[in-house]
């Protein structure tokens, strides 16, 4: 995700300088700076989910309902799996529909975008269905150190 990161700042500010400095630009750095972003963001989303970072209000049902946390969590994770699988079947009937529709720019086909959807849904369906059935499982609460 770092190199991602790096290789899309490298093409904006690289096209940044040719357009303004030298009146020319590298035509497939938006594209490709765009489809890096997309991949960024979706495998994002996992690692976020595999860290147990994303948000969540939890205040409320620790608070009113402590008995119930467990199962409100598991719940949460069969909600996220089931939004996670359409996730998933809705990115590979898009990847699928358009593994023939090639960008003029790159050369590359527009299903490259779905398939950060696929690739992303399958590890966060995973992640989702380990914690159904062990919500401890796949975290990092060990490997937290106090900064104090």
């Amino acid at each position: 995700m770092a190199l991602t990161l790096v290789v899309m700042i490298g093409l904006v500010f690289a096209n940044v300088v040719l357009r303004y400095g030298f009146q020319s630009g590298l035509r497939p750095s938006v594209e490709l700076s765009r489809l890096g972003l997309v991949w960024l963001v979706m495998l994002g989303a996992a690692v976020v989910l595999r860290r147990n970072e994303h948000l969540a209000v939890s205040e409320f049902s620790e608070a009113l309902f402590p008995r119930a946390v467990p199962v409100l969590r598991r719940l949460s994770y069969a909600i996220i799996l089931f939004a996670v699988l359409m996730l998933f079947w809705g990115a590979f009937r898009q990847m699928n529909a358009n593994w023939n529709n090639i960008s003029q720019l790159t050369g590359l086909p527009s299903a490259l975008f779905y398939l950060a959807g696929v690739v992303s849904s399958i590890a966060m369906s995973f992640i989702a269905f380990v914690r159904i059935f062990n919500p401890d499982a796949l975290s990092d609460h060990g490997n937290k150190v106090d900064p104090l």
